[in-house]
């Protein structure tokens, strides 16, 4: 199974080549784009980026130029997202199992992304757009480097409110709920609510994304073919519109996210309803 899935995604990769010399590609993606700027867009778009290392396997490279492929990709991202025009960004770059790889592993993850952080803590753009930077997850896990650019990052933008981009890094689904447990019993240790008033709006306040306008992703997206959140975002994504993409993350396209946003302009939601 594992093994059709990579060729399935070799011939799609080779699909996409010769799209993109023939001209086609480009002309449906203006096509594409036309099309769904119609209708209403989703306000927050929450991405699992997977995939980085199945695609270096496939390709027979090693696990970091997966990963430096991978950031180049998250890069482009944000600005089609800017292009579209949907405002609310998260993706979920690191979570706390990942942690547990192997050291070189992580080690090479951590120098990429600090270079990366670095090269958009002095993008003009974030600051043109307004663009509100803020790190999910218990950072504290991280290097002390990755820390400190990350605060500079959230720092200098934290004035910002057009456009939100949220990095899901050093998170997990059941620790963020542990956590926002221990505040609102800490809270009701101290007096400053009773029991009988806890309700939703208290533990979303309590939440690492009690800072958005709207923490509840409209739509989420995962590639690699995986179909499970593992955790992301538990709280959050209770009514969102979720898509499970056959593609690894370095290969996905512009085309690719603009048509999941039309797939989910197609959807009715339901809210549980």
């Amino acid at each position: 199974m594992g093994l059709q899935t990579d060729i399935d995604k070799g011939g799609r990769a080779l699909a996409h080549t010769f799209l993109q010399l023939s001209g086609i590609y480009s002309f449906y993606e203006k096509r594409l784009e036309s099309e769904i700027l119609k209708s209403p867009l989703p306000n927050h778009v929450a991405i699992v980026l997977d995939g980085n290392r199945r695609w270096a396997r496939f390709h027979l490279l090693d696990p970091a130029i997966g990963h430096n492929h991978g950031a180049d990709k998250a890069e482009e991202l944000l600005n089609w997202i800017h292009d579209i025009g949907v405002k609310i960004t998260t993706l979920y770059i690191l979570s706390t199992e990942n942690l547990e790889r192997k050291d070189e592993e992580l080690e090479n993850i951590y120098k990429l992304l600090e270079i990366k952080l670095k090269k958009l803590y002095n993008d003009q753009r974030v600051h043109n757009r307004r663009m509100k930077i803020k790190a999910i997850g218990d950072t504290k896990l991280l290097p002390r480097k990755l820390q400190e650019i990350l605060t500079k990052l959230e720092e200098s933008t934290a004035e910002y409110d057009s456009m939100f981009l949220n990095i899901a890094i050093a998170y997990g689904g059941q620790k963020e709920l542990v956590e926002a447990v221990r505040k609102i019993a800490q809270m009701a240790k101290d007096g400053k609510i009773k029991v009988d008033e806890i309700n939703e709006k208290t533990i979303e306040s309590c939440l690492y994304t009690s800072h958005l306008p709207q923490p509840s992703p409209d739509l989420i997206l995962r590639t690699s073919g995986e179909k499970r959140l593992s955790g992301f975002l538990i709280w959050q994504s209770a009514y969102s519109e979720l898509m499970f993409m056959d593609v690894f993350w370095p290969e996905f396209r512009k085309i690719d996210l603009m048509r999941a946003i039309r797939t989910y302009q197609r959807r009715v939601r339901r809210y549980g309803r």
